[in-house]
């Protein structure tokens, strides 16, 4: 039986790396703070390793709970520390594992080999009585890999929780650009933008050359499934069917989720995102969030799924937070390009720029007046350690999040896609979207807008590239059959994407949290959305 150990230690100290460089399985690095969200493991011949989300001794997320309580379940352990802050991680870290058996890894070695004494480390390896290993956990030697995995076979005991001989070095605070005072969480905010920006702009541009020679070579099968009976023809050809909807699905949404994915993953193994968390901290703490759960939310503009799964690792006492503005505010890659495509079709194309502030504006207002701030001392403490350096990203850690992004759409939200497609081709048949779409009728003079805007409302609800379909579709007596002033549009397709999360967000919400936070957040979002977009139609002129 392969002997297990728990690889353990604070956020961004490099335990997935180290366990892929000795295992062969795939050595990728990754310095987003709080990236591995459950448990991972890897088994060797002899080994088997369980890598552990990072702990943050300040925070009670429930990745650090998941950390804590392994430690308490296991015996032997990988005890992992920073170059960069020995002391303080052993004095935090070894009285988890006391009386417990291992050895201690210190990475980043490569950094720092020529400013810390090696005789200090070897009077800390004496004092402690357990075996201490410097390495880069990306480039880990042969000679390395077989010391390291020898000590494993015969662990000593960790028999101290503190100790005297200090190592001593603390690096220096290094200014950066994105330390300087207003510049620098402005160029910080705009670098989170960009990666979905760039995306969108991306989309675009592959949609307006390939779309309508896509549709042509897809005409006879089009023509075939729309001659199928009832309801075989709604659930593949007809306003939301799956044939008719693939276009949109591989054009618009799968280009934005890889190009959105290779920028941020860039981002990630550089450390660039962390510097951008640590710039924007002091900014977010009165919405409830830390700099933390600002980039998740900015993830959403990738997919909403994998961001609101990530808030695992923010604290609990701002997850809530998090996880609404993720709700409300993170348009994703089935939303943002519906909203562009409207847009482009409308001949109103100006409108991108407002409609990414005002959505920006209303988040925020939503966030500090509409969802549930809990006081906490820790929020003014910024759980991100300045000191942390940039790196050259790694093109293989890019690579396979591009690999492992391409996987999950397929294995995951095209499965999805398919099964909202053949539900709302359902809804369609049944009579139930036209329904909804009468009883929502009355209540668009509200908003200034014609009866025929309740239709996208209600698609837009059900999965966010219905805003498109309510809108572009002729059948639907949208923009071709009704005459939309600007502020009309911009009004209409904010309100689809923010009135309610789309129904696979919302299964998601239900999941990570529980029925009553989700209930409720639905509450507060259809409010906040209803009471902005009123706003919008009936001041939006001021703007046009």
């Amino acid at each position: 039986m392969n002997q297990a150990y728990v690889v353990f230690g604070k956020e961004s100290v490099g335990k997935s790396q180290l366990i892929r460089s000795v295992t062969g399985q795939g050595a990728i690095s990754e310095k987003l703070k709080g990236s591995t969200l459950s448990l991972h493991h890897y088994k060797s011949d002899s080994f088997h390793f369980i890598d552990t989300p990072g702990i943050v001794l300040e925070n009670d997320s429930v990745t650090t709970q998941m950390t804590l309580e392994q430690l308490g379940s296991q015996n032997f352990f990988i005890l992992m520390v920073s170059a960069y802050a020995i002391d303080d991680d052993l004095k935090d870290l070894l009285p988890l594992v006391q009386n417990k058996r291992g050895i201690i890894v210190i990475t980043h070695w490569d950094k720092v080999k020529n400013l810390i004494s090696l005789n200090s480390l070897v009077k800390l390896e004496q004092e402690l009585g357990v075996s201490i290993f410097k390495v880069d956990a990306r480039n880990i030697s042969t000679t390395e890999k077989t010391q390291l995995l020898t000590s494993l076979k015969n662990p000593k005991e960790f028999l101290k929780s503190s100790y005297k001989a200090k190592v001593g070095f603390k690096p220096k605070s290094k200014k950066s650009i994105f330390d300087t005072p207003y510049l620098g969480p402005l160029i910080s905010l705009v670098l989170l933008i960009l990666p979905a920006w760039i995306a969108v702009q991306f989309a675009n541009q592959l949609a307006d050359s390939f779309y309508d020679p896509l549709l042509a070579k897809m005409e006879p099968l089009q023509n075939i499934v729309t001659n199928l009976p009832e309801p075989l023809n709604y659930l593949l050809a007809e306003n939301y069917g799956i044939v008719s909807m693939l276009p949109f699905l591989f054009l618009y949404a799968l280009s934005t989720v890889f190009v959105f994915t290779a920028i941020l993953s860039l981002y990630k193994s550089s450390g660039l995102i962390d510097r951008l968390s640590h710039s924007l901290h002091n900014y977010v703490i009165a919405l409830g969030l830390t700099g933390r759960d600002l980039v998740r939310i900015i993830m959403g503009f990738g997919c909403n799924v994998p961001s609101i799964i990530s808030t695992r690792s923010c604290s609990n006492c701002t997850r809530g937070n998090c996880i609404s503005a993720i709700s409300f505010g993170a348009a994703c890659s089935y939303q943002l390009p519906a909203t562009i495509a409207v847009f482009s079709a409308a001949q109103m194309d100006f409108l991108v720029i407002p409609y990414l502030l005002i959505l920006t504006l209303t988040t925020i207002l939503y966030i500090k007046f509409f969802s549930s701030l809990k006081k906490n001392k820790t929020l003014s403490k910024s759980l991100l350690s300045n000191h942390d350096y940039m790196q050259w990203p790694s093109l293989p850690s890019i690579w396979f999040d591009m690999k492992q992004s391409f996987k999950d759409f397929f294995a995951t939200a095209f499965p999805i896609f398919m099964l909202i497609c053949l539900a709302a081709g359902l809804l369609d048949w049944l009579g139930i979207v036209e329904l909804l779409s009468i009883m929502l009728s009355p209540l668009m003079a509200i908003f200034n807008l014609p009866d025929e805007a309740a239709t996208s409302i209600v698609l837009g609800s059900i999965r966010k590239d219905g805003i498109a379909i309510g809108l572009l579709d002729p059948s639907m007596n949208g923009l071709k059959g009704v005459a939309y002033t600007p502020v009309q549009v911009l009004t209409v397709v904010y309100l689809a994407g923010v009135l309610l999360p789309c129904i696979v967000t919302l299964w998601t919400i239900v999941k990570e949290m529980n029925f009553k936070f989700a209930f409720k957040l639905v509450q507060r979002q259809m409010l906040a959305a209803s009471l902005f977009s009123m706003v919008i139609a009936w001041t939006g002129w001021f703007l046009f």
